[in-house]
């Protein structure tokens, strides 16, 4: 029997609601509800789309939201002052620079300056650190959203093998921790990995996050697995309305065949992504929630 998809639209939304009613009840008790904000720049057109929806889901859960636009050839002191800015700035509860950023650009040097208590992607070195650490920290959103999905479906992590494909500091390697402090065995792939296949069939909980097309297949996968899918990747096709689609790492429709549970591309992950940004946010605004 093929296996059931998980639903990151529905998560996502639940997670949303519960973020508006924490900064309701925060509003009704007096407190102040500081804005969320993102640096652009350059005029990246995936990008765009992407602050869009954090703006509507910032606006959505009742946080004020500011957008820092800055000319594709500003210049690395240009951006460091803006970061500075806003760290301080008591206005704003928390922000991030929304990546890529134009290759002229040092990012993980704009990263090592933002501030920790501010740092809603996670991804400053100090918050990576205490990840590593077990402590607490801003934990980067996806990762953290991929969590949260499986908790809401029940999947038992303690002692399963879960295996993580792909590295990224964004992603694979904040997910390996994650999976490793709640008891689970841990295995990591990458582009150098030998025999993907070998090592991607013994896991219990598979999470692909390389951004290659159906690099993994139904006969990578051990019968019963949770499938977890983070590759975004588009796909141009001129006959498709939209001239391309969207698929995943997953080869989806074999893979439903072997798996238990399989997150969609779109409508699995991504939606997590934003969801837990409004977590982060409320965290920076120290706004009392609970998942």
């Amino acid at each position: 029997m093929p296996g059931s998809t998980i639903d990151g639209k529905e998560a996502a939304a639940e997670v949303r609601a519960k973020v508006a009613s924490a900064v309701e009840r925060h509003k009704e008790s007096g407190g102040t509800v500081k804005a969320l904000a993102v640096v652009e720049v350059g005029d990246n057109p995936a990008s765009k789309v992407y602050i869009r929806m954090k703006e509507r889901a910032a606006r959505e859960v009742g946080f004020d939201f500011m957008r820092v636009s800055l000319p594709p050839e500003c210049t690395q002191q240009q951006l460091e002052d803006q970061v500075r800015q806003l760290n301080d700035n008591p206005a704003v509860a928390g922000f991030l620079v929304q990546s890529p950023v134009p290759d002229h650009l040092d990012e993980p040097a704009i990263l090592d300056i933002i501030d920790p208590a501010k740092d809603v992607d996670g991804f400053n070195p100090i918050n990576q650190g205490r990840l590593f650490l077990g402590k607490d920290g801003m934990v980067p959103c996806t990762p953290r959203g991929v969590m949260y999905l499986l908790d809401r479906e029940g999947v038992e992590l303690k002692g399963a093998h879960a295996v993580v494909v792909g590295r990224s500091h964004l992603v694979g390697r904040p997910m390996a921790l994650l999976l490793l402090h709640r008891h689970c065995t841990v295995s990591i792939c990458h582009s150098r990995t030998r025999d993907l296949g070998a090592i991607t069939s013994q896991a219990d909980i598979l999470v692909s996050a390389v951004g290659r097309p159906r690099i993994i297949t139904g006969d990578m996968v051990k019968k019963g697995a949770v499938c977890i899918d983070v590759g975004i990747n588009r796909i141009e096709d001129p006959s498709h309305p939209k001239g391309g689609y969207l698929v995943g790492d997953l080869d989806f429709d074999p893979v439903m065949e072997v798996a238990s549970k399989v997150t969609p591309v779109p409508g699995g992950v991504g939606p997590m992504t934003v969801a837990m940004l409004m977590v982060n946010t409320a965290k920076a605004a120290n706004i009392p929630l609970k998942l």
